[in-house]
């Protein structure tokens, strides 16, 4: 029987860990892997204390703390949570894992994040960290005075779009619309930026380069054929997955699938407004706007200090 499981292994679940193990709670981290979207960033550098680090070496140091601290991890996957029993009126949950295995405990933290959407062409694995790049804010200070293109016609997209041509010489910002869904007073800004280049009706169908990316493969659905055009960086801006299928009978969702919670990292029955006794939720599951992981870090230490209260 543990305190806590938490189930993830970023910036959230990890900094959780740390916070309920040195509150003398017994507790298991359950995890596919160490890092989540911080490991594909190769040099990190607003992440407070450090002028530049590697996302994998900082998930790494934050890990070797957690355990350090006494948390438990198993590298595997959730399948289902349920709620098992009570005890005393308080829930017992058993948590299963893809490989069978079976773990209880009287709370269960959510901090998995989200996974990126991919275009799923030719070279976008084989430059990962090496030119390829899911997150804007995180990696564009890298490549200053470099060419680059922008996927997606969204709001971050389009965002993207319009800080890069701050510090790029050219931005290509590829479409496979012939119209942006995001904020009109975005689309104009973008629009009115001489160096960036849209591509409407087109795709990217490749990333080629060496050791780095060097260039794109384009697409024109209109017009019909491809071009390639020298680029140093593409960022893949086309959303994100969030995987709550298996929890929605469990708390409240928005729309998006994510995880809604209180400023305590409580989560809600589905379709109530009534607090989910021993369900919490921290980092880029949540509906908060910020993904980034200081913000998860923070909500890591919020959801393991309020546990450690609620328990006294």
């Amino acid at each position: 029987m543990y305190d806590v499981i938490i189930i993830g292994g970023a910036a959230a679940a990890l900094t959780a860990a740390i916070y309920s193990s040195r509150r003398a709670m017994k507790t298991l981290i359950i995890a596919k892997s160490i890092g989540g979207q911080a490991a594909m960033t190769d040099v990190i550098e607003n992440y407070p204390g450090f002028l530049s680090v590697g996302g994998i070496p900082l998930m790494n140091k934050m890990l070797k703390q957690a355990t350090k601290s006494g948390a438990e991890i198993n590298f595997e996957e959730v399948n289902s949570i349920d709620e098992i029993s009570k005890k005393n009126e308080k829930s017992i949950f058993n948590v299963k894992t893809t490989a069978g295995s079976k773990y209880k405990t009287k709370t269960v933290i959510l901090a998995y994040g989200k996974t990126p959407r991919t275009l799923d062409v030719p070279g976008e694995g084989k430059f990962g960290a090496k030119g390829v790049s899911y997150c804007v804010t995180c990696d564009g200070p890298l490549f200053n005075g470099k060419n680059v293109a922008v996927v997606g016609g969204g709001n971050s997209a389009l965002e993207g779009a319009e800080y890069l041509s701050k510090i790029c010489p050219k931005v290509y910002l590829v479409h496979r619309r012939d119209a942006f869904r995001g904020f009109e007073y975005l689309v104009k800004e973008v629009k009115s930026r001489k160096n960036i280049e849209i591509l409407y009706n087109s795709a990217v169908k490749e990333i080629k380069g060496g050791n780095s990316v060097q260039s794109i493969v384009v697409e024109d659905f209109a017009k019909g054929g491809t071009k390639e055009i020298l680029v140093s960086g593409v960022f893949v801006e086309i959303g994100s997955v969030t995987k709550t299928e298996f929890i929605k009978q469990l708390v409240k969702l928005d729309q998006i699938g994510q995880v809604i919670t209180n400023n305590y990292a409580e989560t809600f029955y589905p379709d109530s407004e009534k607090i989910r006794p021993g369900i919490f939720a921290a980092g880029d599951l949540t509906q908060t706007p910020f993904k980034q992981i200081v913000v998860s870090a923070g909500e890591g230490c919020i959801v393991a200090d309020w546990v450690s209260k609620k328990k006294k």
